[in-house]
């Protein structure tokens, strides 16, 4: 091994140690689990700590997805848009029963988990999760960010590489 390339693992480890703990979230929050989620930016949990803290209410400043709540098929098209629209990379956390499976709603107007739409990273289930389930989800999600490398063209994944179908238009 070289000088080069230990200058180049050292300069990767140090940027992956920042990119762990500098994670702007976009909060898509449509249901129930939204009073969970407030609670773990609250005193007593304190996502702060965890270097996600600051919400960006533009997706084009975000980088986490957090997906919270219900997503019915009217609201599908909504959230690939907010997910097309964040810069790369980009990682996405199902928060809910609801959001990773569709929940207790198996019926025409609730999708059935928002990995038909757009990659998952994280799922964290419950019915609303516990904010210490949220937390484990946020700690997993910044192990992977912190071993993941960029790829040379910049682009971290595509919808199309899933194998599920991509769903366009609500039913009806």
């Amino acid at each position: 091994m070289g000088v080069g390339a230990f200058f180049t693992g050292k300069l990767d480890e140090a940027i992956g140690w920042a990119r762990k703990y500098s994670i702007f979230q976009y909060p898509f929050v449509t249901a129930c689990c939204g009073m969970e989620f407030m609670s773990v930016a609250g005193p007593r949990y304190d996502v702060d700590r965890f270097g996600c803290a600051l919400p960006r209410f533009s997706p084009r400043q975000a980088d986490l997805l957090m997906v919270v709540g219900t997503i019915t098929h009217r609201q599908g098209p909504i959230l690939k848009k907010v997910y097309d629209q964040m810069a790369e990379p980009k990682w996405v956390i199902a928060f809910g029963a609801c959001t990773c499976s569709g929940g207790p709603y198996n019926n025409y107007a609730t999708l059935q988990g928002i990995d038909t739409i757009i990659p998952v990273d994280v799922y964290i289930p419950g019915c609303p999760p516990r904010p210490e389930a949220v937390l484990d989800g946020l700690m997993k999600l910044q192990a992977r960010v912190q071993l993941e490398r960029v790829p040379a063209d910049g682009r971290h994944r595509e919808t199309s590489e899933l194998s599920l179908p991509v769903i366009e238009k609500p039913v009806a």
